[in-house]
């Protein structure tokens, strides 16, 4: 399948690579399917893109949220990952959504909104964290800068 994307220009998805949400993803119900993409050329593998195949100009920025929050584990109700089908603990990729704004310090993560995936079967839901523990608006520019200086 061959889509055109605002951010990688002309893109080639195997059909292995398509991830499926069955019920959409939070304010996008009817945006199911997607793909990972990640942008080569830039020398970052930190970030990644969630690019919609049904709508080739929606693609959101995510990331593994254990690289700026180390302990980084919220439970989620087991009805809400039904929806994942049969999956085992090392089948699941989570991700969360990076928000970047003009002044690139002050870029965060969701952490309450989860983007969990089964490796497995590529079909995956975000979800709602419980409490207040994890916050919307996590703060990561100070975070990244540290490790790519220790890099």
């Amino acid at each position: 399948m061959t889509i055109q994307t605002k951010v990688f220009g002309e893109v080639t998805i195997d059909k292995e690579k398509i991830i499926t949400f069955p019920g959409g993803i939070i304010g996008f119900p009817d945006l199911t399917q997607f793909t990972l993409l990640q942008d080569e050329d830039d020398g970052i593998d930190t970030i990644h893109w969630l690019q919609s195949l049904q709508e080739p100009g929606f693609a959101m920025p995510v990331m593994d949220p254990l690289l700026v929050k180390e302990d980084y584990n919220p439970e989620v109700e087991d009805e809400l990952l039904k929806v994942l089908g049969e999956w085992g603990q090392d089948e699941l990729l989570v991700l969360v959504t990076v928000s970047v704004p003009q002044e690139l310090e002050k870029m965060t993560v969701n952490l309450k909104g989860p983007i969990i995936i089964n490796g497995a079967n590529r079909k995956a839901c975000q979800v709602i964290v419980e409490g207040d523990e994890y916050k919307v608006k996590f703060p990561i520019y100070d975070i990244l800068q540290a490790r790519k200086a220790g890099e």
